[in-house]
């Protein structure tokens, strides 16, 4: 295999091999089952299962509306397939597309919260398979069908629609439809144009393209405008190959017959077939400002660029992620599920799909406010030609689109289980997006805006390696790492990873890298005068990889560093204060975010100060405060102390209070309170009764401490004992330089550090 790692076959392979590890490790597969509720002794057992279990069946049995109060059926989606048709794949057959169906719960479960059985049938027969779904009813509280060939699948669904009493959505048609229908509804706003005024020809006449003609017949187009055109050439009154009856409803009476013919004047290109089927030559025939959602995965029907190219006004859409507006279905599904599943839906009707069409076309119109700003920070979310959609991973989506469509479902009468209380609703569904990593995305949205220099301080251990490869596949950044190349080379190869030291990413090597001389003589100029003289720099710099790293970013030869893989905290701060805490720099404190089941919870200064003065205390809030909105996130910073709202004179409550009396000098924006218990910043119902109107509304998402193994203590009980997945620690105070994780950390905890580290900021307190 070549070793250019510019060469597609190698990028291929190495991002073949990274799949297959991620699949097969650390267990098999995606996806597991777990419990709810406890089976840790004899009444628990006689609870959930003889002979209590019979008392839940009773009810159901009684009432059939009961599953959803005693069962997770009103939660639980049914991915149903049988790999006739997997995207880019074709038909490979129901077990080989179990990996995809795997996946598709896991996004249900990551962006929406939905539990996901994935069900992969070896029956081709379409009539059968609908059989086979139907039967399948009183598991499931709805049904995504995926990957099922055109026009089995047309058949399939309507079976199951008019045979079943829950949700049956077929995603590759509907819900790429849905995204199609507000990247158009918003596409047409930035060109001044309207549904019912535009001509449009569409090139593939399979499932996906199919539906998305008759959705945006359903926003005003009309069916005398569309123009399809299939691998024979145009549908025409007439024609007998290859048809369907979905594709004769747009047959146009017409004696043309190619695409090239079809194009001129066209206000929309609408393409769901193969990459190069529109040239740049076409493009030139259409109207002013042409609109081209060119669809295709992996390479659309015409490259953004040779549109521009030709027509530098042109409304570009694509399936890609490295393009601006893509149309992915992930916006779509998650939501319009949770929404129908919340409020008991029979069905996925057209309300609910407009609905849905609307709440994610409104949510990109709403980026010109500063709502999203803190989340993506660094990119530039303006509504127009090139953000016509949200992103993917726009933590709003399940609030305003999950609440559009339980809305739209219970005034069209298919909900039955209306919502009281849709304010309340919205916010419920808030509150839980942030439970899970996607807490990180707007982290690697905004890092993704520059292409920095990461380097790695113990680049030879095998965490560093598989990070570096995650970062050249996730995002922008370069990874450098210091070690020995031989070393890490082995080291690539016995993990099976791909990468190979001077091709893909840059070594230093302490023991005869050419900088060598440049590197001591930079940190003798900066320590001279502080006891180090030039053999003791020369010996540093050989041996001291962490004193290396911060050498090359005070030099700007890297952007950031990160360090602390192995060895103790304070040993690696010390070097890199030594280094780096110039122009106003200085380390305020140490921030560790927590991921958990209950929502995200960041701590501090579980590092730096053992007993942090007031003054330290009041840096650390405001530090802390800067970075939790990185994550999209408004601080409610909470003091936690022994003492209680002043029960206490001494102690930390004291230099607490002080630190409360520091921030009160001055106009701040954000929330903070104390000192106080740790239950009572989490308990707000609590805390009101023991401080009535205080100043802190609702749940502390950032906690304080006044002593330094109280917030590491904290810190270490949430991960071990809560399951809590870290982010950090994050070093607050020297603008993004420099970050020293711990040896505990994973090498998906160091990607994310790399994306912390990755985005371009003057200073993050």
């Amino acid at each position: 295999m070549s070793t250019d790692p510019q060469d597609p076959s190698r990028k291929r392979e190495v991002l073949r091999e990274a799949a297959l590890f991620y699949h097969a490790h650390p267990k098999p597969g995606k996806l597991e089952i777990r419990a709810t509720k406890p089976l840790a002794n004899g009444r628990d057992l006689s609870r959930a299962y003889s002979p209590g279990v019979a008392e839940a069946s009773l009810e159901i049995k009684a009432d059939p509306a009961n599953a959803a109060l005693y069962t997770s059926r009103a939660n639980l989606v049914g991915v149903v397939s049988n790999g006739t048709a997997v995207l880019g794949l074709g038909n490979i057959g129901a077990l080989a597309s179990k990996p995809v169906m795997e996946g598709k719960a896991v996004l249900f479960k990551t962006f929406a919260g939905i539990d996901c059985f994935d069900i992969e049938v070896n029956e081709s027969d379409p009539e059968r398979l609908a059989d086979i779904v139907c039967s399948l009813e009183p598991t499931f509280g709805a049904i995504n069908l995926e990957d099922i060939k055109a026009p089995d699948c047309f058949i399939v669904e309507k079976l199951c629609r008019e045979r079943m009493n829950i949700p049956v959505f077929h995603d590759d048609q509907h819900g790429t439809a849905i995204v199609v229908g507000a990247a158009a509804t918003n596409a047409l706003h930035v060109a001044g144009k309207r549904f019912d005024e535009i001509k449009i020809v569409s090139t593939g006449g399979g499932a996906a393209g199919i539906a998305c003609l008759n959705m945006l017949l359903k926003l005003g187009v009309k069916r005398e405008n569309v123009w399809l055109c299939d691998i024979h050439g145009l549908v025409y009154e007439g024609r007998e190959v290859d048809m369907n009856p979905q594709k004769a409803a747009y047959a146009q009476a017409s004696d043309k017959r190619t695409l090239d013919e079809v194009i001129d004047g066209a206000d929309m290109f609408l393409g769901l077939s193969g990459p190069g089927v529109l040239s740049a030559e076409m493009v030139q025939k259409m109207c002013d400002k042409p609109i081209i959602f060119a669809l295709a995965n992996p390479t659309p029907e015409i490259l953004p660029d040779e549109v521009k190219a030709v027509t530098p006004d042109a409304i570009i859409a694509t399936g890609r992620s490295d393009y601006p507006n893509q149309v992915n279905n992930v916006l779509c599904f998650p939501f319009i599920f949770r929404g129908a599943l919340d409020v008991g839906a029979t069905e996925i009707n057209d309300e609910m799909q407009l609905a849905c069409i609307d709440g994610i076309a409104a949510l990109a119109r709403a980026t010109t406010s500063a709502e999203a700003a803190a989340a993506y920070q660094g990119e530039q979310l303006t509504f127009g030609v090139d953000y016509l959609i949200p992103k993917p991973f726009d933590p709003r989506l399940s609030a305003i689109v999950s609440s559009s469509v339980a809305k739209a479902a219970m005034d069209s009468g298919v909900a039955t289980r209306p919502i009281a209380d849709l304010k309340e609703y919205k916010a419920r569904l808030n509150q839980q997006v942030f439970k899970s990593a996607l807490l990180m995305r707007p982290v690697f949205d905004a890092a993704r805006t520059a292409s920095r220099k990461i380097v790695f301080a113990e680049g030879e251990d095998e965490r560093v390696l598989r990070a570096a490869q995650a970062i050249l596949e996730e995002t922008t950044e370069t990874p450098v790492l210091i070690g020995r190349p031989e070393v890490i080379e082995k080291r690539c190869l016995r993990a099976g990873l791909k990468i190979r030291p001077g091709e893909d990413f840059d070594i230093v090597n302490p023991q005869s890298d050419p900088r060598y001389r440049d590197y001591w003589q930079s940190y003798h100029g900066i320590m001279a005068r502080r006891g180090v003289t030039p053999d003791i720099a020369r010996a540093i710099m050989r041996t001291n990889s962490t004193a290396i790293g911060a050498v090359m970013v005070h030099r700007g030869e890297a952007d950031s560093l990160i360090c602390g893989t192995f060895g103790e905290f304070r040993w690696h701060l010390n070097y890199v204060t030594q280094v780096l805490a110039e122009g106003g720099l200085r380390p305020h404190g140490a921030l560790s975010l927590m991921i958990m089941e209950g929502g995200p919870l960041f701590i501090a200064d579980t590092h730096v100060y053992s007993l942090p003065t007031p003054e330290q205390l009041a840096e650390i809030a405001i530090g802390a405060a800067r970075h939790v909105r990185r994550f999209g996130l408004e601080p409610k910073v909470a003091f936690c102390s022994q003492s209680q709202f002043g029960n206490q004179g001494e102690g930390s409550g004291k230099r607490l209070r002080e630190a409360i009396a520091i921030l009160d000098s001055a106009p701040r924006d954000f929330q903070y309170e104390g000192e106080m218990n740790v239950d009572s910043a989490l308990d707000p119902e609590m805390r009101e009764r023991l401080l009535p109107g205080g100043r802190l509304e609702g749940t502390a998402n950032v906690l304080i401490f006044g002593y330094g193994d109280a917030a590491s203590g904290v810190r270490n009980i949430l991960k071990q004992k809560s399951g809590g997945l870290e982010v950090g620690p994050i070093l607050m105070g020297m603008g993004n330089r420099v970050h020293i994780v711990t040896p505990s950390i994973t090498s998906r905890g160091l990607l994310n550090m790399a994306a912390i580290a990755g985005t371009p900021v003057e200073h993050y307190g």
